[in-house]
C-alpha cells in the first residue's frame, strides 16, 4: 500500500469516527406514543377510548392545545375532565398522552402575578419565566414532620385578634351567608401581612371576573400584590378548571412553606368548589349521595386543607395557614358542606346577616365562632387585656336579649349594658384599615377599664382615634414590646392607663 492510499485509509476513518460521533449526539430513542379518540363530549367532560395506559391524573392534550386530565379510568373507556374550553372539540378528534401529571408552576416568578390553575398568565404582563413544575396533588406532611402552632397570625381586626385569634400553620373556616363581609375579611388579613415577612396566596374559585378584578385592584393600591398571587377560576370557566384550582394553589404556597417562609392561602370559596365537583362527578356518572354529592366529597376537602400545617425546624419552620371560606344559605351553618368543613378546620369565624344589617362591622358571632388552636399563640398582652372579654360579652349579648322585656333594670344591669354596647363600639371596624397590636392593646384596655363608660356611644370611634395616636406618640418603647410578644405587667397596665386618661381631659369634642 503506497503512501497516498495510506492517507486516504485514514482521512476516511477520521471521517467516520465524526461522523459517528455526531449521530450519537443527535440520536432520538423513538418511543411509542398513545394516541386515543373521543367518542363523546359534555358539559367539561370528555370520554375517549384506547388509552390503555393512561394513568390517574394524567394530562392529556386535545387538537389546538387544549388540555385536560384523566380521571375516570374505567375498563372500555376514560374519563377526562377539561381543563379548556371545547368549543372546537368534537368526537372523533384525537387525544394523546404527555406522560406527566396534572402540575403546576412554582417559584419567585408568581409573586405580584395572577394566573389560572396551569400557570398561565391573566394579568397581560406576560409569560412567567418559571422553570420548576410540581404536581396540583401532594401527600399532606405526617405528623413527625409537624411542630405544634406557636405565633400569632395577626389580622389586623380587633374582634379577631382579641376574641377569636389564628396562628400561622391553622386552618380557620370563615363561613356566613352572601354578602356578610366574609372576603373583606381574608382581604383585610392579607393587607395586614404587608412588612411582617408572610407570604399571600389568593384564591379565586367561580367567583364573578368584575368582583376578582375589584379584589385584585385594592391589593395593588395597598401595595400587597408585592408579596402575593393571586390564582383565579372564574365562574366562567370550565368545572374542571375550578375543581384543579386550590390544590394547584396549595402547591404555590408550599413551594415557599418549604424554603422556611410563613404562608397564608385564602380560598375563596369551597361551596363553589363542592359543586364544580358534584357536576363533575354526575356527567361522569359517579354514584350520588346526599344532596347529590359524590360520597368522597369530604375527601376532597379534607386532604386539601391537610396541607396546610407548621412544619419543624428540621425541616426549614415554615407554615401555611388556611383560611378556607364557605357561603352558607339562610344561615344554615348545619347544611351538609358547611359541618364537613367545620369539622376538618381548627376553628370558625362566623359572620351574621343580623349584626350585618344593624351596621355592626365586622358581623362577627363571637357566640358562635371558635378558634381551637390560635389562644395558645395569643400574644401575652392580649391574654392579659382581653382574657375573659370573649365571655362577658356574650354575657351582654344574652342580657341585651332579655332586657328588651323588661322596663325597669337595676344598677348593675344598666351598668353591665352600657359597658358591653361601648365593647361594641370598639369591636367595629372599617374595612382596608387594619389595626396595628399595640394600639389594639391600648383600645381595649380602656374600655376594660371604663375609660369610655362616660363618653357617648356616638363619640366612640373619635375617642379611640385619640387613644390609638396618644399610645403611638407618647409609648412607642411599650408599641415594640408588644408588638414583639412581651408580657404586660401591673406597671405597664397603670402607665399606659395614665396616658390613656389625658384623651378624657382633652377639649375636643369627645365629652366627658
Amino acid at each position: 500500500m503506497n503512501k497516498d492510499s495510506r492517507s486516504l485509509k485514514t482521512l476516511l476513518d477520521e471521517t467516520v469516527s465524526v461522523s459517528q460521533q455526531v449521530l450519537e449526539k443527535h440520536r432520538h430513542d423513538l418511543q411509542p406514543q398513545e394516541v386515543g379518540k373521543v367518542t363523546s363530549l359534555g358539559n367539561g367532560i370528555a370520554r375517549a377510548v384506547d388509552l390503555p395506559s393512561v394513568k390517574s391524573e394524567e394530562l392529556v392534550q386535545f387538537p389546538g392545545n387544549r388540555f385536560g386530565m384523566a380521571y375516570n379510568l374505567d375498563r372500555d373507556e376514560v374519563g377526562i375532565i377539561l381543563l379548556d374550553e371545547s368549543e372546537d372539540l368534537k368526537a372523533g378528534c384525537e387525544v394523546w398522552r404527555t406522560g406527566r401529571v396534572t402540575d403546576a408552576p412554582v417559584g419567585e416568578e408568581l409573586l405580584g402575578r395572577v394566573v389560572d390553575a396551569t400557570g398561565r398568565p391573566l394579568d397581560n404582563r406576560g409569560e412567567i419565566a418559571s422553570v420548576e413544575r410540581r404536581p396540583i396533588e401532594r401527600e399532606a406532611p405526617s405528623i413527625m414532620d409537624r411542630a405544634p402552632v406557636t405565633v400569632p397570625l395577626q389580622t389586623g381586626i380587633k374582634v379577631i385578634d382579641a376574641l377569636i385569634p389564628i396562628g400561622r400553620g391553622q386552618r380557620e373556616l370563615i363561613l356566613g351567608d352572601r354578602a356578610t363581609g366574609k372576603t373583606a375579611i381574608a382581604l383585610d388579613t392579607i393587607i395586614n401581612q404587608k412588612g411582617k415577612d408572610v407570604i399571600c396566596v389568593y384564591c379565586a374559585i367561580g367567583q364573578r371576573s368584575s368582583a376578582v378584578a375589584k379584589l385584585i385592584s385594592q391589593l395593588r393600591d395597598r401595595g400587597a400584590m408585592d408579596y402575593s398571587v393571586v390564582v383565579v377560576a372564574g365562574g366562567e370557566t370550565t368545572p374542571g378548571l375550578q375543581y384543579i384550582t386550590p390544590y394547584a394553589a396549595t402547591t404555590m404556597a408550599e413551594y415557599f412553606m418549604e424554603q422556611g417562609k410563613d404562608v397564608l392561602i385564602v380560598y375563596d370559596d369551597l361551596i363553589q368548589h363542592a359543586r364544580a365537583y358534584r357536576s363533575l362527578s354526575l356527567l361522569l356518572r359517579r354514584p350520588p349521595g346526599r344532596e347529590a354529592f359524590p360520597g368522597d366529597i369530604f375527601y376532597i376537602h379534607s386532604r386539601l386543607l391537610e396541607r396546610s400545617t407548621h412544619l419543624k425546624e428540621e425541616l426549614g419552620g415554615g407554615s401555611l395557614t388556611a383560611l378556607p371560606i364557605v357561603a352558607t344559605e339562610a344561615q344554615n351553618i348545619s347544611a351538609y358542606i358547611p359541618t364537613n368543613l367545620v369539622s376538618i378546620t381548627d376553628g370558625q369565624i362566623y359572620l351574621t346577616p343580623d349584626l350585618f344589617y344593624k351596621g355592626i362591622l365586622p358581623a362577627v358571632d363571637v357566640g358562635r365562632s371558635v378558634s381551637r388552636v390560635g389562644g395558645k399563640t395569643q400574644l401575652p398582652a392580649y391574654r392579659a387585656v382581653a382574657g375573659d372579654l370573649r365571655l362577658s360579652y356574650s354575657q351582654f349579648e344574652e342580657l341585651e336579649a332579655f332586657s328588651r322585656f323588661g322596663t325597669q333594670l337595676d344598677e348593675a344591669t344598666r351598668s353591665s349594658l352600657d359597658r358591653g354596647q361601648r365593647v361594641r363600639e370598639v369591636l367595629k371596624q372599617n374595612q382596608y384599615q387594619p389595626i396595628p397590636v399595640a394600639e389594639q392593646i391600648a383600645v381595649l384596655l380602656a374600655v376594660t377599664n371604663g375609660l369610655f363608660d362616660n363618653i357617648p356611644l356616638e363619640n366612640i370611634a373619635a375617642a379611640e382615634i385619640k387613644i390609638r395616636q396618644k399610645m403611638v406618640e407618647q409609648l412607642p418603647e411599650f408599641c415594640q414590646q408588644i408588638a414583639a410578644g412581651s408580657k404586660l405587667n401591673e406597671s405597664d397596665r397603670t402607665a399606659i392607663l395614665d396616658v390613656l386618661k389625658e384623651v378624657r381631659s382633652q377639649k375636643s369634642g369627645v365629652r366627658s
